[in-house]
């Protein structure tokens, strides 16, 4: 059945899941037809062209825009939103055909993994008014930058993999996240960072993991901040102190089903502007929405509301 006919622009990542958008991209153009009468769509073919691509469709009037790709496509997407730190139209919509390898924000809008299946939700799902984080940081060249993002930003253990993942595939070797994980809890001991929080200070110490959460999952299905709404002006700031690699392989079980917060290494913070300065000279990798874009001191704001996407957010 169709619905109201908006203009819609599908930006597709055919690079992303490994290559295999690109080979499952005319069965998902023939699953879109049949529930879109006219759409156009793009293909990246670098990075952050979809942020490009996201605000000239914008511009020229788009109504729906469909991005179809995993979590790192998504936040390009979500850039191109916004421009000079505006959003270019406050009623235009993002809807997500997940095909990416992890794809953790679709499941705080419980969008589903198949397809066809998500194509009719698009269809089908009610527009979301949902929270935006904006993070001001130092960017590889030392210089200061902005970006957006809709899930999770984190610095310690999430950069320094995200790193080890990026250094394989430049060497053309099989990059699996978890065994990247492992490899980096081997040797990563965690930074000293001092954490304030809407102006006060809140913590300070060395943490493994310092997850300032939007959403409620990253790490590919680990859930890291269970307690963590798409839609109530705040960010969950969680943070984990260095484990031991005996003491993470007893207990990181935790972080996968979300019961960690109660472990005494683990602290739970709430608020809607998050500050975070490194305490010694080396480098503090963060990334956003599973992609590495820099370094410490970086300041963490949330956007209320700003973004209206497909998607269900009330259910367990």
């Amino acid at each position: 059945m169709r619905r109201k006919l908006l203009k819609t622009r599908v930006i597709v990542n055919p690079a992303s899941n490994h290559g295999r958008t690109r080979h499952r991209w005319t069965e998902i153009k023939e699953i879109l037809k049949s529930f879109f009468k006219e759409f156009k769509y793009d293909f990246t073919e670098r990075p952050f062209q979809a942020t490009e691509l996201a605000r000239e469709a914008l511009r020229e009037g788009t109504e729906l825009l469909i991005g179809v790709g995993g979590d790192g496509t998504v936040n390009e997407i979500a850039n191109g939103f916004f421009d000079n730190q505006k959003i270019i139209n406050p009623e235009a919509t993002l809807g997500i055909v997940p095909s990416g390898t992890g794809c953790d924000l679709t499941r705080s809008l419980n969008i589903p993994r198949n397809p066809k299946n998500a194509i009719k939700f698009i269809s089908e799902a009610p527009d979301q008014p949902i929270d935006v984080g904006r993070v001001i940081y130092s960017d590889r060249e030392g210089k200061t930058s902005s970006r957006y993002f809709l899930n999770i930003a984190d610095f310690g253990l999430g950069g320094e993999v995200v790193r080890r993942v990026n250094e394989e595939r430049l060497k053309r070797k099989a990059s699996s996240y978890v065994r990247c994980l492992i490899e980096t809890m081997l040797s990563f001991k965690g930074h000293e960072v001092r954490i304030t929080v809407d102006g006060q200070e809140k913590a300070s110490g060395n943490y493994l993991i310092g997850a300032i959460a939007n959403g409620k999952i990253f790490g590919k299905g680990m859930k890291i901040a269970p307690q963590a709404r798409l839609n109530d002006n705040l960010f969950d700031i969680i943070l984990v102190k260095s484990l031991r690699f005996l003491e993470f392989c007893l207990h990181g079980w935790k972080l996968i089903n979300g019961s960690h917060l109660s472990y005494h290494k683990v602290t739970m913070l709430r608020g809607q502007r998050v500050q975070v300065f490194p305490l010694k000279p080396e480098p503090v990798l963060i990334e956003l929405d599973g992609e590495q874009v820099g370094c410490l001191p970086a300041t963490f704001e949330i956007i209320p509301l700003s973004l209206q996407v497909k998607g269900f957010l009330n259910k367990p």
